[in-house]
């Protein structure tokens, strides 16, 4: 499982999470940074209102946290739905003495992120294709999401070749 920093860097470059049952996430800056939370249909649910889709604690929780917003929770994507992510630009993940290795096509390019355990090898190489497909600055605010049109499946677009309409 990646961590929360970075899982928060990966929604800080611009992924967008749609909960589905058994993701995990986090609620960091509330005092619950260790606390790791999956959603399920008994104990914890999205929940839409009028105001925004919520995170509800339905009740068997012990300290009663009663809902959260979304933008203040955290996804930690598992190593499936990391690999997922990558879509068409996955090529492979290996394993030597020193770790994993993700391999990914970029326009033509082989790409590789090497990281102790593979979902962090996969999360290296999102932050790559993120970072790619000319995301503004992480550190200015705006709205969480890809700015390129439409994504299928989460999947974030690369970037148009250079020389083509929308090219830089």
């Amino acid at each position: 499982m990646i961590g929360v920093q970075l899982a928060q860097q990966l929604k800080e470059a611009g992924l967008t999470w749609k909960p589905t049952l058994g993701d995990r996430f986090a609620i960091p800056d509330r005092d619950l940074d260790d606390e790791v939370f999956v959603l399920s249909n008994m104990t914890i649910e999205v929940h839409t209102t009028p105001e925004g889709r919520v995170i509800g604690f339905n009740g068997t929780t012990e300290w009663a946290l009663d809902d959260v917003e979304i933008d203040e929770t955290t996804w930690l994507p598992r190593e499936d739905q990391l690999r997922e992510l990558l879509g068409g630009s996955f090529r492979s993940l290996g394993r030597d003495e020193s770790g994993y290795e993700a391999r990914i096509d970029l326009l033509g390019e082989e790409r590789r992120f090497t990281a102790a355990t593979a979902d962090e090898a996969y999360a290296a190489a999102l932050l790559h294709l993120l970072a790619s497909a000319g995301l503004p600055d992480p550190l200015v605010s705006r709205p969480v999401g890809l700015p390129r049109g439409p994504r299928r499946s989460g999947r974030p677009e690369p970037p148009p070749p250079a020389g083509r309409p929308g090219g830089p």
